[in-house]
């Protein structure tokens, strides 16, 4: 068992930690790390340049200016992670957007501790990258079985679903929204996440590539069967906000997924945009959406809703 002191900067590593069993090693969190709701009372350790009430629109045009300046988007409290002097920190180096950044990190740290830390990074692309950071960081936190079993069991789970839907030739057309303004769509895990479920993803369809910005002509030409909003860090009721900006859009409502009731928000910030334990329940929600015949998890209301115009 690892008797390191850990802090952790990425919301979904610190749901993985505790996943392993190793909450307790925890000493600091992100400002953004509320799951298990009980660290919520560990020391907060990085903190957003900008404010939390802006627009979809207001923190796209926000965040491109503190990049283009070459800024970050949060700041690592320095004086408090020397405070807390952890054995290992992780971080992520796949999106400057999501969370605070290898480079922000190092820079904080270096020759700042009175002792080395050891710095994990994760840059999880796809499904098969989230399962195989649980092995390393267990690795690494010296509980390999713990996350051996985590993975098994997450991949059972996974496996129920593929068995289900083996001999099932209808893969209705979803398209996962990512960002409502500008408009982007879903890419990384998430394409390969509806698949799973039962889905054909639009206008991403590889697996592990970047959350591309989309015309929303593009998707009005592909008139999916399915629409799931699920923008990144947002939850059910923050996207309802902005539905407007959805609902306001030209042919709208002559979609095939708004004229058949198939017009889904769910809650982004929690599943989809966390690359840890709880991707298996995004896969889980998108089957109840895509397949609520054959699926009955439990997550209406709580993970997602259906939303009628």
């Amino acid at each position: 068992m690892s008797t390191d002191k850990i802090v952790s900067l990425l919301p979904s590593a610190t749901e993985i930690i505790c996943a392993l069993g190793l909450e307790d090693s925890l000493v600091g969190r992100s400002h953004e790390c509320d799951y298990p709701a009980s660290v919520k009372q560990l020391p907060v350790c990085t903190e957003a340049n900008f404010p939390d009430n802006l627009s979809s629109k207001e923190i796209d045009i926000k965040v491109k200016e503190i990049l283009t300046e070459a800024l970050s988007v949060y700041t690592v409290k320095r004086e408090q992670i020397k405070e807390l002097a952890p054995d290992v920190v992780i971080t992520q180096d796949q999106c400057e957007v999501c969370a605070v950044s290898l480079a922000d990190v190092e820079l904080a740290l270096d020759d700042y501790l009175e002792k080395k830390a050891r710095i994990i990074s994760l840059q999880p692309n796809s499904l098969d990258d989230i399962l195989n950071d649980i092995i390393t960081i267990a690795e690494v936190l010296d509980v390999p079985e713990a996350g051996a079993e985590l993975v098994e069991n997450l991949v059972e789970r996974i496996d129920i679903i593929k068995h289900k839907l083996k001999f099932s030739e209808a893969r209705p057309t979803i398209a996962c929204i990512e960002w409502l303004d500008p408009m982007m769509v879903s890419g990384n895990w998430v394409p390969g996440l509806a698949k799973i479920a039962g889905g054909t993803p639009i206008l991403v369809g590889e697996d592990g590539k970047h959350s591309p910005y989309v015309q929303w002509d593009d998707i009005r030409l592909q008139d999916p069967e399915f629409l799931v909003v699920m923008p990144c860090g947002f939850s059910i009721e923050r996207t309802l906000k902005e539905i407007d900006i959805l609902m306001s859009l030209p042919g709208f409502t002559e979609l095939k997924a708004v004229k058949n009731n198939q017009l889904f928000i769910v809650d982004g910030n929690q599943y989809f945009n966390r690359p840890g334990p709880r991707i298996v329940d995004s896969i889980e929600i998108l089957a109840e959406i895509l397949r609520p015949k054959q699926f009955a998890f439990g997550y209406e209301g709580e993970g997602w809703i259906r939303f009628g115009v």
